[in-house]
């Protein structure tokens, strides 16, 4: 590794797994780590396997900064994710999401249904509605941020 200390967030690979001891007689295995503290001994965290793809062991190391010459600079194991991984991970995201969203609505009960009946109103109403032809748009619009906000609020 170069003279200088690691800074916060640097990802660090293991060159010799042998020449490092963390404190307290932990292991350091292979694999790619990200810098989570600076002071001394340095605290990293396990981010990537030995092949450099990306891996949520939890598993932290403390490593004195002598011992830092057995690291070189790595890359971030996040850039190199498989699309299908990807694709996965962004629909789990949105079925957590709609959860959220649906457990808010059913904990504001009042506010989700006022902003659903202007939302219809605004979307079903036109040529019924008094006003200028853009009152339903309006609606539509003020109905859908009610929605989001009251299915955003969460329990109150």
């Amino acid at each position: 590794m170069a003279e200088s200390a690691p800074g916060m967030g640097d990802h660090l690979r293991v060159t010799d797994a042998d020449a490092v001891v963390g404190t307290g007689d932990t292991t350091v295995d292979p694999g790619v780590y990200r810098v989570v503290g600076t002071g001394d001994p340095a605290a990293l965290l396990r981010v990537g396997d030995e092949r450099g793809r990306r891996e949520n062991s939890g598993a932290v190391v403390r490593v004195a900064h002598d011992d830092l010459a057995a690291f070189e600079p790595a890359e971030n194991p996040d850039g190199n994710r498989p699309p299908s991984d990807l694709v996965t991970g962004a629909l789990s995201n949105l079925g957590w999401q709609l959860r959220a969203f649906v457990g808010g609505l059913r904990a504001n009960p009042l506010l989700a249904a006022v902003a659903l009946a202007v939302l219809l109103a605004g979307q079903f109403g036109e040529g019924q509605l008094p006003g200028p032809d853009s009152v339903p748009a309006v609606l539509v619009i003020v109905g859908a941020l009610g929605l989001a906000y009251a299915g955003s609020r969460g329990p109150a």
